[in-house]
């Protein structure tokens, strides 16, 4: 008689389909991250690929269509894709497509991917909790900042875009997605040079501390 394991499987899914989720993302690092809303691969983004990728997830949450989302409802909607997410992790381990896992099934990426994620183990953990202290920062802020206005960031979004635009020809290409980041890391490698100046120069204008008596 076949075991079935449907408690407690779930809880282990991320471990056991780490191999399914490294053969993602190897493939998705072969799409410049720069060009993923390049939505019908055409090796540019339009404006509306460009602006679309970054209020299609707001609209989605907007619950009550009020053009707005709520932190509530952002909530809700990470909810619901880390239940999507688990869904498509149950159903990748579920390989004959009965609604359970069998020890078989439960086993079979685990021994496959053994070693591998043997090596990847820091890594993996080291990665959770850098994300974890993401995701509380950001709920943080999300509550003081409230409600998140769609069409602020659908302007702020066209506004990008007219920047990254070098040749205003309405498209972006992964060439001035590079030449803008390069740009800004030079930006902020400028501003830190400063900062770290005007530190220094503050420390050597104050005055020592008096020694004690």
């Amino acid at each position: 008689m076949r075991k079935t394991f449907l408690a407690g499987a779930l809880a282990a899914l991320t471990v056991a389909a780490a191999g399914g989720a490294a053969m993602a993302q190897q493939a998705s690092a072969q799409t410049p991250r720069a060009m993923r809303a390049d939505a019908d691969g055409d090796g540019r983004i339009s404006q509306a690929e460009f602006v679309g990728r970054r209020v299609e997830r707001l609209t989605a949450a907007d619950a009550n269509r009020d053009g707005s989302v709520a932190p509530e409802e952002m909530r809700a909607a990470f909810q619901a894709r880390s239940a999507e997410r688990a869904d498509a992790r149950f159903q990748r381990l579920d390989a004959d497509r009965d609604g359970s896992i069998s020890r078989a099934e439960f086993d079979a990426p685990r021994a496959a991917q053994a070693g591998a994620r043997a090596e990847a183990r820091p890594q993996r953990a080291a990665r959770m909790h850098r994300g974890a202290a993401r995701m509380a920062h950001r709920g943080q802020r999300m509550q003081a900042r409230g409600p998140i206005s769609i069409a602020e960031v659908q302007g702020k979004a066209e506004q990008a875009f007219t920047r990254l635009d070098a040749d205003h020809d309405g498209f972006v290409t992964a060439a001035e997605r590079q030449a803008a980041a390069q740009a800004f890391r030079e930006q902020r490698r400028g501003q830190m040079t400063e900062r770290r100046a005007a530190r220094q120069a503050q420390r050597q204008a104050s005055p020592p501390a008096p020694a004690s008596e």
